[in-house]
């Protein structure tokens, strides 16, 4: 009776033990362990990565350009540039303003090597981009443009330039966007950037910031960034880019908006005290309207002279530079919400741009 009863409860031990191995093997291989998982996904996105960089890589490089520029036949400006777009008779390329500045003459390197001479459509201090013409015979690859703004932190990216000149045309670095709406002050000149730690050499100004997709999302330049810091790159986002394109395609220029004020920098108490105003504003942002022009928007919208203005709409105007910043974000007939100081009071007005 007594082994009768123990060999059942052996049978019974036995099953429940190959029962939960069988369990443990189905679960694990239908529902992996969140590591497997982790450790897949590592796998798979390293491999997806690497093959991304090449295929960027392939989608773009064609159409990157050696830029060479000259004054009465001597070298002023060296850098790099793209094709971006192909027209009934010719194509376009997109490079930085101050790599040919000041020239008479400019030439490109193609991909083969080839050396042809090209034509200047237009080009812009400000925003520090050109647009060049090349024949349509000589277009070997168009680059894409993407959307610089969905660009996420962290996010691979490379760059194609000629860093250092010609001999070293067509280098790839690689590197992740290490920050996105960053603002940097350039004589007196703002200018928001994208950051990256690919590396970005003098030669590289013009080229193009890519991403996995094998999109343009940015215009490198070596004129935003300092000697002494490395491994801080930056480009000119491709969507601001788009504002302004079209217009230098047709050479036309590009119109920025005027208020018609001088103003000073609220920091500046030397500049206030010279002009005869008060200097003991105990403010740290703003600027103070030195000078209103009669008939320009500030004077009909009711602004004055030692008014402070600190926000045009929600963004807050620091100093100068940001004042310029923000008002060439619109258009001739936009209307802004400023707000300024009067007498120590905060107000508000509605300023519509008019063309003076």
């Amino acid at each position: 009776m007594n082994r009768r009863k123990y060999f059942k409860f052996f049978i019974f031990y036995v099953f429940t033990i190959i029962s939960s191995i069988l369990a443990v093997i189905l679960y694990l291989y239908y529902f992996p362990s969140s590591k497997v998982i982790t450790q897949n996904k590592t796998i798979n996105e390293t491999k997806l990565t690497e093959e991304g960089v090449e295929s960027s890589i392939e989608n773009v490089y064609d159409s990157v350009v050696t830029v060479e520029s000259y004054k009465n036949s001597q070298t002023v400006g060296s850098g790099t540039g793209f094709i971006y777009k192909q027209g009934d008779n010719q194509g376009f390329i997109l490079t930085n303003h101050h790599v040919i500045d000041g020239s008479d003459k400019v030439q490109v390197i193609l991909n083969n090597k080839e050396t042809i001479d090209v034509k200047v459509l237009g080009s812009d201090e400000y925003t520090d981009i050109a647009v060049l013409s090349i024949p349509k015979d000589k277009i070997t690859k168009v680059a894409t443009l993407g959307d610089s703004d969905n660009i996420k932190l962290g996010s691979t990216v490379i760059t194609v330039g000629s860093p250092m000149g010609s001999d070293y045309s067509g280098s790839i670095t690689r590197g992740i966007i290490s920050g996105k709406d960053r603002m940097i002050e350039n004589n007196s000149t703002l200018t928001k950037v994208i950051q990256t730690d690919a590396a970005i050499n003098p030669g590289n100004s013009g080229g193009p910031l890519v991403n996995l997709a094998g999109e343009v999302i940015g215009i490198t330049s070596m004129k935003l960034a300092k000697e002494e810091i490395e491994g801080m790159g930056f480009a000119i986002p491709i969507n601001d880019v788009k504002n302004y394109v079209e217009y230098l395609e047709k050479g036309q220029e590009i119109k920025r908006p005027s208020i018609g004020i001088t103003v000073i920098n609220v920091t500046d108490k030397y500049s206030l005290y010279r002009s005869g105003m008060n200097y003991n504003l105990g403010r740290t942002s703003g600027v103070v309207i030195a000078q209103t022009v009669k008939g320009a928007s500030a004077e009909v919208s009711g602004l004055r002279q030692e008014d402070i203005i600190t926000k045009f709409d929600d963004n807050e105007i620091k100093d100068i530079s940001t004042l310029r910043y923000y008002l060439y974000q619109y258009k001739t007939g936009d209307t802004i919400k400023v707000t300024y100081i009067r007498d120590g009071k905060e107000n508000t007005l509605n300023m519509k741009l008019i063309e003076k």
